[in-house]
């Protein structure tokens, strides 16, 4: 393994891209490069989080996990996407704040939103991923 010096100020931006300390420096540069991130083989362990997941509350969803909502007999959708969650075209750091947006009244995302995480085929409610 090789060793890279940064300055204190690449060093905090480095820092601020980790969604969670799960998420390696090396894996920062490797998404701030365009690189696929390192593979390390089949593994039963749950895939790598990746700067571009969206955390919330404590719960990971990993980029590209959709989100769906029927509201007022219209579907409503969203996807995670580089560190937050988008809805029409707006980011929105909370699934409240998302339900908000479309409800226009105060409402708890948690029970608002259903998600499909990628590789998956079935859609649950995001409130059951909280423990």
């Amino acid at each position: 393994m090789h060793t890279i010096e940064v300055d204190f100020d690449v060093f905090k931006q480095l820092t601020v891209r980790r969604a969670t300390e799960d998420v390696t420096y090396n894996d920062v540069i490797r998404e701030l490069l365009g690189l696929d991130q390192a593979e390390a083989g089949p593994t039963n362990e749950p895939s790598r989080p990746s700067p571009s997941d969206w955390v919330a509350k404590g719960v990971r969803f990993p980029s590209g996990t959709e989100f769906r909502a029927n509201y007022k007999g219209q579907l409503r959708t969203g996807r995670v996407e580089g560190g937050a969650l988008f809805v029409n075209g707006q980011r929105y750091d909370s699934p409240s704040a998302a339900a908000v947006a479309i409800t226009g009244s105060a409402v708890n995302g948690w029970r608002f939103w259903e998600c499909r995480l990628p590789g998956k085929s079935s859609w649950q409610l995001i409130e059951s991923l909280r423990r």
